[in-house]
């Protein structure tokens, strides 16, 4: 059975992303293609990428990026929650991605934002990471609104459109996922 983990990338506190992977969690648990798991960022406790070898070498040093490495080696694709600051993602969820390298490739990712102006600009700019990193990102996303789809910009109060949008995501992710188990396992 394939595994998609779901990683909350923002660890700031009052933030809406735990909230938001917990909806994703929640709409995927019925499906029967894959394994679901939630993986917040915040629970590894990553600081500023401290690796003194690049993360293509895979030869990590830190309990806490060994952690972070043997946690993303467990999956076959990704589900990124990502809030939008300042036109981008997080820095928390950018500095755990840049942890770890081989762990990543040929896995297939789907996005879900939110902000301002729905986390798309946070989703392009991850677009272009996921790229480097030998990851296929699927078209299908889901963009949350601050104005529209929280109540008090606190609470998830998501619109029923947002459901049919991430079982596109979900099912690109896992379609995406087997299709590239050949390239992890050959």
């Amino acid at each position: 059975m394939l595994r998609i983990g779901i990683i909350v990338g923002s660890t700031r506190p009052g933030r809406n992303g735990l909230q938001v992977g917990q909806w994703v969690l929640r709409e995927a648990s019925g499906r029967q293609d894959a394994e679901y798991e939630l993986v917040d960022v915040a629970d590894f406790h990553l600081p500023l990428l401290d690796e003194p070898i690049p993360p293509s070498m895979g030869q990590y040093t830190k309990e806490h990026t060994k952690a972070w490495a043997e946690k993303i080696a467990s999956f076959d694709g990704f589900v990124f929650i990502t809030a939008e600051y300042n036109h981008g993602p997080g820095a928390a969820l950018k500095n755990a991605i840049d942890f770890v390298y081989r762990e990543w490739n040929n896995k297939a990712a789907g996005f879900v934002g939110y902000g301002s102006a729905g986390g798309a600009r946070a989703i392009e700019h991850l677009r272009g990471v996921m790229a480097e990193l030998q990851v296929a990102d699927v078209r299908a996303q889901v963009s949350f609104s601050l104005f529209q789809d929280f109540e008090n910009f606190q609470v998830l109060k998501p619109n029923e459109r947002h459901a049919a949008a991430l079982k596109m995501v979900l099912d690109q992710v896992v379609a995406w996922s087997g299709a590239l188990r050949p390239l992890r396992h050959g």
